[in-house]
């Protein structure tokens, strides 16, 4: 079952006496009233519900509800308004009808590029440098990045065992194009010699999409790995040259020497 929500709003700011200030003046006060359309939707356009609030300096004085078939006043002023507004048979039959006038055609308007769209996750894993308040290893960061709808999960493994405890993540984030992102790290510091996945679930992928990150060798302990290998190939063909040399050495004077030519 989905359920999906359009709202639409218009604000109106009244100055004091209805006339804008003159250059440089202070406003007295501000008046502000809003108007804010709802529409909700359960199983597509099974069930559709309109919803009109009416709200006057933030605060909600009377709402239209189609579930209810009216106006209905949350305050002494929109008590009154609500009854004059109720007694007008055409205005009440104009919002009764806004369930499928705006919201159902809205519906087939916006469905392919809202309820029907899909963009999948791009997933990273990075190591966040310690900082004062963290102090010691890094910590490791899932960054799941620009996907589409908002629903989604994310898991972080060490190995095939799910870390459940000690994960923080941030809310989902609209981007301002129709996407999303979500930051989830992991607290624990990552360990050596282990293996850890962020795996992610969202409608848009088959299959759960897995980044796995392991922690990359001491660079101390690998400098003094490279040096002792290089000393050990060094040596090694340090022996084999002098090996050779007395090789050499020996053969020449195993070999026998010439006569000289006698005289006459």
């Amino acid at each position: 079952m989905g359920r999906g929500a359009a709202a639409g709003a218009l604000l109106v700011a009244l100055v004091v006496l209805g006339a804008p200030p003159a250059a440089g003046a202070e406003l007295s006060g501000v008046f502000q009233e809003m108007h804010k359309v709802e529409c909700y939707f359960i199983n597509g356009t099974e069930k559709v519900r309109f919803v009109q609030r009416l709200i006057y300096n933030r605060l909600q004085y009377a709402m239209f509800d189609s579930d209810v078939g009216h106006f209905v006043g949350f305050t002494p002023s929109g008590d009154m308004n609500a009854k004059r507004w109720n007694s007008d048979p055409a205005l009440l039959e104009y919002k009764r009808t806004a369930v499928d006038r705006y919201c159902r055609h809205n519906y087939r308007i916006d469905a392919p590029f809202s309820v029907e769209r899909r963009v999948p996750p791009s997933v990273s894993i990075s190591l966040v440098p310690p900082s004062s308040s963290q102090p010691g290893p890094g910590r490791l960061l899932c960054s799941v990045m620009d996907f589409y709808p908002a629903a989604i999960q994310v898991r972080w493994f060490q190995g095939q065992q799910e870390l459940s405890e000690h994960v923080v993540a941030t809310d989902v984030v609209p981007n301002g194009d129709w996407t999303y992102q979500l930051l989830v790290l992991l607290e624990t510091p990552p360990r050596r010699g282990l293996t850890y996945s962020c795996q992610v679930e969202h409608v848009s992928l088959e299959q759960p999409l897995s980044r796995h990150w392991e922690m990359p060798p001491d660079a101390a302990r690998s400098k003094m790995l490279t040096g002792i290998g290089g000393f050990v190939l060094g040596f090694v063909f340090l022996a084999l040259g002098l090996g050779f040399y007395v090789r050499k050495k020996l053969l020449s004077r195993r070999r026998p020497q010439p006569l000289p030519l006698s005289p006459g």
